[in-house]
């Protein structure tokens, strides 16, 4: 158990999991910010992914399982899913498993200077359906075991009505004041139209309050890297949703900016959305800023709106000002150099 200070009124419980190759590293960096923060967590720690496959034989432990539904909450660094037939990824059968159908992908610019200025935008995306159910199938000819390749996409009318009400309702909370619906439903018709009528029709009661549009992805795909400041919140399915929150990403300086939270009914997780990069694990030169970002994302999710905004004001200030950045970002500062310097400011 990890406790953010001696004063334990008003904790909340939360997982935390460590992930796998730089995760731990990051991990350890974002606790002693939040600590600095006073931060109300109270954390039980845990290892999954490869490092859990090697102590336990499983990538997702039971007892990491049994206290995310005790907590409801849980912050994940990146997870290494095992090479090799019968190893799914552990980061959707978490999404499974929880039934966190939202994932929301925030992105804003942190470092000036690059091709576009104040972005400002988010990304929500169906988490469960689409072609990422994974059902899929060899069909044999001739002799060839693995001739044709099959796969189903699946979409319910449930599914596509749940994460529209939860975009339209999100955009409200945050202020927003457009969601546009990406799809492919010229082509996948029944597929993606079934998620497009559905997100518009969910969309009616919403039109006196926001703009509403619909874009299919390829062009939405080209408008965002030629004008990105005309999206607000984006609206798409799971396979659209996954390669246009890293496009966007690349917007604002890559994948050690960009934080996710996957929402469901009864719990949340947060994670930093870039891969465990075992190629610098334990070289101490890992960027732990989508990792804070996501730390952000979960403090505005148990209402503590002032931290958050504290966090994310004091991550600008040692970026631009006092010039503190990993590698990745330009700069020469340590993990650890780079999360003191929060700290300092924080104090």
């Amino acid at each position: 158990m990890i406790n953010t200070g001696d004063d334990k009124i008003n904790k909340i419980p939360a997982t935390l999991i460590d992930g796998d190759g730089i995760g731990p590293e990051i991990t350890e960096a974002t606790i002693n910010v939040l600590d600095a923060l006073k931060a109300p967590f109270e954390w039980t720690r845990f290892k999954a992914g490869l490092a859990a496959m090697e102590e336990s034989g499983d990538v997702l432990p039971k007892p990491m399982l049994d206290n995310i539904r005790e907590t409801k909450l849980a912050l994940k660094a990146p997870l290494t899913t095992p090479v090799g037939e019968g190893f799914r990824s552990a980061t959707v059968r978490l999404r499974e498993e929880f039934n966190l159908y939202a994932n929301v992908r925030p992105a804003q610019t942190f470092i000036p200077g690059g091709r576009f200025e104040d972005i400002d935008l988010i990304l929500i995306r169906e988490n469960t359906e689409g072609l990422y159910v994974g059902v899929e199938h060899y069909i044999p000819v001739d002799g060839d075991p693995r001739a044709v390749a099959s796969a189903s996409g699946i979409m319910t009318r449930a599914g596509c009505k749940r994460i529209a009400e939860f975009t339209f309702d999100y955009a409200l909370r945050h202020g927003r004041k457009k969601v546009t619906v990406v799809h492919k439903a010229n082509i996948l018709k029944k597929l993606t139209g079934l998620f497009l009528d559905t997100a518009l029709e969910v969309g009616k009661p919403y039109a006196d309050k926001l703009e509403i549009e619909e874009r299919i992805v390829d062009n939405t795909a080209m408008q965002l890297v030629i004008n990105p400041s005309q999206f607000d919140i984006i609206l798409t399915s799971n396979m659209f949703g996954d390669i246009l929150s890293d496009e966007i990403a690349g917007l604002i300086g890559g994948l050690g900016l960009a934080p996710g939270g996957n929402i469901g009914p009864d719990v949340a997780i947060f994670e930093a959305v870039h891969g465990s990069a075992p190629d610098i694990a334990g070289k101490g030169i890992a960027n732990p800023t989508a990792m804070l970002l996501a730390s952000a994302m979960m403090l505005e999710h148990v209402n503590e709106h002032d931290k958050a905004k504290q966090l994310r004001r004091t991550i600008r200030t040692v970026l631009n000002e006092d010039n503190v950045r990993t590698g990745d970002l330009g700069g020469s500062a340590t993990t650890i150099e780079y999360a003191e310097a929060i700290i300092k400011r924080l104090s």
